[in-house]
């Protein structure tokens, strides 16, 4: 029997899975690293171009007549100019006092940088990105102190992060896609070793127990041999089961046999009626186990056979021929007649000793059954597929349970009296099953069973 192995869940999967979420976890980093680096490097334009718009206005205050004058330069302002139209907002201050510009510009009392702070504000419901710087001037007799905070809008700048992370979002699809590629690819190469160790072992024939001797992958190398160790425990385990339902059938049948013969020889020596009756059960009870274990040796036989068929080519006429001329002196010491019809050759490819057993067995079956001076007929033909049939001029089937009959040790009630065990039919059941066939019971209109085995 073949069990179905519990599913947890699917090793390719489980493979592209984090094989592609690797990859989506990469596209993702990689697009933050790059938005993040474009605009480290875009504000530090930005910041270039403040420090210098800041210092041609530094560099422009004077004092003059004791008096601070800032001409702010013409090209302070237009080396600002963006194709967004930033706003630019500026505040001059004199020793901490406002002198000019936009007074809600703040400056920062606390440069980080030598005489320059850089800041990120919000001016008129703008953001800005701003500058503080300070220049010391000094007169005749005076030292005055000029702070400028120069800011700038952001509007560039964001279209420019914008455009960035676009190319940035459009280079991270692109290498996701190519990483999704990648890893199906390296999936299918991984899984495709397994696939072909599967391969391997499901066209192997039942009989092939030999070691895997291909070179695998060092991971697969555990398993490989792991699955060479079963099969040679299994090679062992079968040969042992071989050799002990042979040796059980010679061991069981040899002592019935020679206790037989004893209990015959003794009733030939028996005169009293009453010992004659006890000595006819025991030669009856000796048929019943004798049959009863050969039939159930039979049954081990071909339950262990079934699952490892030798298929050769067989003529089944012959070898139905062949069986009833070795049954045929039984079916004479009970009055009965055998006889072969059909086809002249039938080809099939099977297991010569199952199918053997199974047309034994019908025979058997129908001799038991058969009154005396009666005939039994074994027809076999390729019609519609090659098949035996088996019938007789007994009481037949009881058409109740025809249905049941095929189960282990299934009797019908028509039996009462006659030896047997209830394995002759599920016998050739399993043979037929074992070969891809059927077996059917029927009744005959004129009376007697048929039995018909197809392969």
């Amino acid at each position: 029997m073949t069990g179905n192995p519990t599913i947890a869940g699917s090793l390719r999967n489980r493979l592209m899975v984090t094989l592609i979420g690797g990859a989506a976890l990469l596209a993702i980093l990689l697009f933050f690293v790059v938005r993040n680096y474009a605009e480290q490097v875009a504000q530090q334009g930005q910041d270039n171009i403040l420090v210098a718009s800041v210092t041609s206005i530094l560099d422009a205050a004077a004092i003059r007549d004791g008096i601070v004058e800032v001409d702010i330069p013409y090209a302070a302002f237009s080396m600002l100019s963006t194709s967004a139209d930033d706003r630019v907002f500026y505040a001059i201050f004199q020793d901490g006092d406002f002198l000019s510009g936009y007074e809600e510009l703040p400056f920062a009392d606390d440069p980080l940088n030598g005489n320059r702070n850089f800041q990120t504000n919000e001016v008129r419901g703008a953001t800005v990105r701003q500058i503080s710087a300070t220049r010391t001037l000094i007169g005749a007799d005076q030292r005055i102190e000029i702070q400028i905070a120069l800011a700038q809008t952001r509007d560039a700048l964001s279209e420019t992060l914008d455009q960035i992370s676009r190319n940035a979002a459009i280079f991270g699809v692109g290498f996701f896609a190519l990483a999704v590629a990648l890893s199906l690819w390296a999936t299918s190469v991984t899984m495709g070793q397994l696939n072909k160790l599967t391969t391997s072992v499901t066209r192997r024939g039942p009989q092939d127990l030999t070691p895997f001797k291909k070179a695998v992958p060092r991971e697969m190398a555990p398993l490989v041999t792991s699955l060479n160790s079963l099969m040679g425990r299994l090679d062992q385990s079968l040969k042992q089961s071989e050799d002990f339902i042979a040796e059980a059938a010679h061991r069981v049948r040899t002592p019935l046999a020679t206790v037989r013969s004893y209990a015959e020889a003794t009733l030939q020596r028996v005169h009293k009626e009453e010992n004659r009756e006890a000595m006819r059960s025991m030669v009856r009870a000796i048929d019943e186990s004798s049959r009863a274990a050969g039939q159930l040796l039979d049954h081990a036989m071909i339950t262990f056979r079934a699952d490892h068929l030798e298929r050769e080519d067989i003529d089944l006429v012959e070898l139905v021929r062949d069986l009833v001329s070795r049954l045929t002196p039984i079916a004479e010491m009970k009055d009965l007649t055998l006889s072969v019809h059909g086809d002249t050759a039938v080809p099939v490819a099977g297991d010569a000793i199952l199918i053997q057993s199974a047309v034994r067995n019908l025979i058997d079956n129908a001799m038991k059954y058969s009154p005396a001076e009666s005939a039994i007929e074994v027809w076999v033909s390729t019609t519609p597929h090659p098949q035996v049939t088996v019938c007789d001029h007994g009481p037949g089937f009881p058409t109740d349970e025809i249905d049941k009959l095929v189960g282990r040790f299934k009797r019908g009630q028509n039996a009462e009296g006659t030896i047997g065990s209830g394995l002759g039919l599920t016998i050739a059941q399993d043979v037929a099953v074992a070969h891809g066939g059927t077996i059917e019971l029927t009744n005959q209109s004129e009376g007697g069973a048929c039995v018909s085995i197809s392969f």
